[in-house]
């Protein structure tokens, strides 16, 4: 495979801060929104207009078939067009989806690279784009909550997300573990329904809960089941990217699952260490998996020490990342220090 590391500057680069005033696109370039649901996309731009912001609403938003908002073609044209428009200053779906990597051939990397960094945000399949972005650009990117869990959650959490987006360079954000997470979504209601006391668990001390854990370096990462599917194309650039920028600091994957069993997230984890992705790793945070569950007596737990433990990486999971909320907003690039003990942690983020 080409090395990709002229591609890349000498250090991350971040979009302009967000500003009240700053127009936000609301487009879906994996799975848009049936018309029984349209009230949440209504709901999500008055709620950033109150917020300051502008907002533009793309065509893909309105329809949904077959796992997808719009054909892969026109997808792929109304993102690129959101992207290389100056006047948007960040891109948020309103959630995830299947398909994403089917436009990924169909962007113009080169101009993408050469027009003016733009903030993505999003999680789930949206991770395919903010995972490729960051990688093929060396343009950060964000994992945190789609426009639909913005607009209807209020809790401490949820909410950073514009303190992490409207960040300048060398700024330090801070952010904590949650106290509850949601089990079940009920999308008809405005706020999730935090109803899980959240206990934050050190890979091999499980049962220590007084044991501690710290490491620092720069984050990147996103969806398992979606970002590991890349890996052999040429969105793969994960080893280059890597060598670029490791330097000093290392590396810090966040990684979270939705519908993978621990055999599936154990697969999916080999596959990505086998590739080279895990070079340089200081440390893993891993999310609340959604849609799990074990493999007769096979647990996530041993997942994780199959692949990790051999290379002594620390690893963090049950973290507030991905699909049962809240969730952290994480930027792919940023360097970051992870502080837990007591089933509770920090997560401080450095945009440099």
């Amino acid at each position: 495979m080409a090395n990709h590391s002229s591609n890349y500057h000498s250090h991350i680069i971040y979009p302009a801060p967000l500003q009240a005033g700053d127009l936000i696109g609301i487009i879906a370039p994996s799975s848009g929104l049936e018309a029984e649901i349209h009230h949440l996309i209504h709901r999500s731009t008055a709620y950033l207009h109150q917020l300051g912001y502008q907002t533009r609403v793309g065509s893909s938003v309105w329809t949904n078939d077959k796992c997808v908002s719009l054909p892969k073609e026109q997808r792929a044209a109304e993102l690129e067009q959101f992207l290389l428009d100056d006047k948007v200053k960040a891109i948020i779906p309103p959630w995830g989806g299947e398909f994403l990597m089917d436009i990924l051939p169909l962007l113009n990397w080169e101009k993408i690279r050469q027009a003016t960094p733009t903030w993505i945000l999003g999680f789930s399949d949206i991770s395919t784009l903010t995972f490729t972005y960051t990688l093929m650009t060396g343009y950060a990117s964000a994992h945190g909550p789609g426009v639909i869990d913005i607009s209807g959650a209020d809790d401490d959490l949820t909410i950073r997300w514009q303190d992490l987006l409207s960040a300048v360079s060398g700024d330090q954000i801070e952010q904590h573990s949650s106290a509850y997470h949601q089990t079940h979504s009920d999308y008809s209601k405005p706020n999730f329904n935090l109803d899980t006391p959240t206990e934050w668990k050190i890979l091999g001390h499980e049962d220590q809960p007084e044991a501690s854990l710290e490491f620092t370096g720069r984050l990147i990462g996103g969806c398992m089941d979606v970002i590991a599917a890349l890996i052999g194309t040429p969105w793969s650039t994960v080893p280059d990217f890597i060598e670029h920028y490791h330097q000093d600091e290392g590396f810090i994957w966040y990684l979270e699952s939705c519908e993978m069993n621990a055999g599936d997230i154990y697969r999916h984890l080999w596959q990505m260490n086998q590739a080279g992705w895990f070079q340089h790793t200081r440390g893993v945070l891993i999310g609340r998996p959604a849609g799990y569950t074990p493999v007769k007596n096979f647990e996530i737990q041993d997942a994780l020490q199959s692949v990790f433990g051999e290379q002594q990486i620390p690893v963090v999971y049950n973290v507030d990342i991905g699909h049962i909320p809240p969730q952290l907003t994480l930027i792919n690039g940023a360097i970051a220090r992870v502080q837990t003990a007591n089933g509770s942690g920090t997560v401080q983020q450095i945009l440099r």
